[in-house]
Parts: C-alpha cells; sequence; structure tokens
C-alpha cells in the first residue's frame, strides 16, 4: 500500500523539526530545519526554511510546503 502523498504540518513548529529524505543523496539522508526565512514584509506568509545536512553540515533552503510530501521527506529521524 502506498503512503499518502501529503500531510498536514504547522509552518510554526518546523524550527528544529528533524526530516528523513526518502532519497537520500550524496550520503545525506538526515536533516533538521536550522532556519525559518522570514518573509519581506509581515503580512506574508513563512515559505521558505533552511535544512542542515546531519552528515555533511551542508545547508539547503526550501519551500517548506516541500516537506509535507510524503513521496520525499519523513518527519522525524527513520
Amino acid at each position: 500500500m502506498s503512503r499518502a502523498s501529503t500531510r498536514k504540518i504547522n509552518p510554526a513548529k518546523l524550527l528544529l523539526s528533524k526530516w528523513t529524505a526518502v532519497k537520500p543523496l550524496n550520503k545525506e539522508k538526515h536533516f533538521m530545519v536550522v532556519k525559518l526565512l522570514e518573509p519581506e514584509t509581515p503580512e506574508a506568509r513563512l515559505e521558505f526554511v533552511e535544512l542542515e545536512a546531519v552528515y555533511s553540515k551542508r545547508i539547503m533552503t526550501i519551500n517548506w510546503r516541500e516537506l509535507t510530501n510524503a513521496d520525499l521527506w519523513l518527519q522525524g529521524w527513520q
């Protein structure tokens, strides 16, 4: 049976959350949200977060909504 392709996430609770990439690249499988990138205007909604790879410490910026896709990301370290 296939897992659900999307899940609900509260963006206010993303900071320091842990994620596992479904298809790891360059031995980077486990990630942590280390920064919420605030929008330019206070009225705008949060769109981007910075993820840090636990293995390499590499930082990448993604749209936080990508984390709702269970085909790409699993919540927690699996």
